[in-house]
């Protein structure tokens, strides 16, 4: 279905909107599919995205500046994700002992476990978008996406 089709547009567009257009439901697209994926481990995309970054710090503890560079969403409110993920005993928050003002999370056991689960549901989902898509195809889409984020200064 094209673009135009989705959103019943009957105007022409140039292909520079159509991406953007493109981009945007594609990305609502997969969110909502991902969000069925985790709701049931009452977990948010930002919050899953928290644990995966935790989880490949390899059991060293990240401090909320690395935790939020690594984010996907740049806008997330860290502390606040942190707060959520300390309540279902999923992290560990301590001050650091060299530096006061900086505090260190750490995934648990608990945390690690509900990503081991998830891992083969995440790969699953993440196969179903890519079937109709050659391999050829997606290193091109990689490619093509990256190259169009890179922004002309």
């Amino acid at each position: 279905m094209t673009i135009e089709e989705v959103i019943k547009s009957t105007v022409k567009m140039d292909n520079a909107k159509k991406v953007i257009l493109n981009i945007m439901y594609t990305q609502n697209v997969i969110q909502d599919h991902f969000n069925e994926l985790i709701k049931p481990y009452d977990l948010s995309g930002e919050q899953y995205n928290v644990l995966r970054i935790l989880r490949g710090q390899k059991g060293n503890p990240a401090n909320m500046c690395v935790i939020q560079e690594r984010m996907l969403a740049k806008t997330s409110n860290t502390t606040r994700l942190v707060d959520k993920l300390l309540l279902k005993e999923f992290v560990t928050r301590n001050v650091c002992p060299d530096n006061r003002r900086k505090i260190e999370v750490l995934i648990t056991q608990k945390g690690l476990d509900v990503l081991k689960e998830l891992d083969p549901k995440v790969d699953e989902h993440e196969r179903t978008f890519a079937e109709n898509i050659s391999p050829e195809e997606l290193e091109l889409l990689n490619t093509l996406l990256e190259k169009y984020r890179t922004q002309q200064n």
